[in-house]
Formats: structure tokens, C-alpha cells, sequence
């Protein structure tokens, strides 16, 4: 079987992705399952299966005189707290825009681009200053 993938969940719920591609036998035999994560099975007799889009998992094996899988396409996520304490807007566009948990979230399943809206952090800052003058007459 292929090797499991890896779970994140910057898109607002785990998602495992990046799982490895099954092989496949030569003659006779299992071929393995796909890892979890989108990887595509290997296949005795055929071509192997490709990996699930949007996941980068690995397309599995084809057996003797056939072609492997294409591995699944890739994803790309940004994510944001809506508060604005990282300096960055709401207003930033760019992917299919959600919000999750306090997050902005920009997923981008092929080509885009992400705009970032860059807001002004303003501190007060409190300054005493004491001067000191001496006279001598």
C-alpha cells in the first residue's frame, strides 16, 4: 500500500493530504491501495489509478506494459485571523475565499493570485522626557 499521507486543517477541518501512490506486481499478486491522502491505487493487468486531485497524493503503479497513475493535483491554502493582528485585511482577495474558526481562509485549487490588503498598525507611544538645566550665575 502506499504511505499515509499527512492531515492539516488550515482549511477550517483535517484533511489529510500527499498520501503515496500503490505499487503493483509483474504477474501475479495484490496490488497495493492507495495511502490516505489521495493516493491512487496500483493496478495487476492495467494502468494504475491516479492520485485525487487537489490532494498531491501519488498515482499508483501500472503493471508490466502499462502506464502509472498521474499523481493528483496539488492545493494551495492561505489562512488568516480575521482580527487583523497579523496586519493583513480581510479585504485581501484571491481563491475561493471561506472563513473558519476566527480565520479568513483564500484555497486556491489551480492557477490565481492572492492580493494581500495591508492594514496600518498604529501604537501610541508615550514619551516623558525630563530635562535638566543647571545654571550657575
Amino acid at each position: 500500500a502506499g504511505g499515509a499521507g499527512t492531515a492539516n486543517s488550515i482549511s477550517g477541518s483535517s484533511v489529510t493530504y500527499a498520501g503515496g501512490g500503490g505499487g503493483t506486481t509483474y504477474a501475479a499478486g495484490t496490488s497495493g491501495a492507495g495511502g490516505a491522502g489521495g493516493g491512487g491505487a496500483g493496478t495487476q493487468g492495467g494502468n494504475g489509478v491516479a492520485g485525487t486531485a487537489n490532494t498531491g497524493g501519488g498515482g499508483g503503479g501500472g503493471s508490466n506494459g502499462y502506464t502509472g497513475g498521474a499523481g493528483g493535483s496539488g492545493i494551495v491554502i492561505i489562512a488568516f485571523p480575521t482580527n487583523g493582528s497579523t496586519g493583513i485585511s480581510t479585504a485581501s482577495t484571491g481563491g475561493t475565499i471561506t472563513t473558519s474558526g476566527g480565520n479568513q481562509i483564500h484555497t486556491f485549487t489551480g492557477n490565481g493570485t492572492f492580493t494581500a490588503i495591508l492594514t496600518l498598525l498604529i501604537k501610541s507611544i508615550n514619551i516623558n522626557q525630563t530635562i535638566n538645566r543647571s545654571e550657575t550665575y
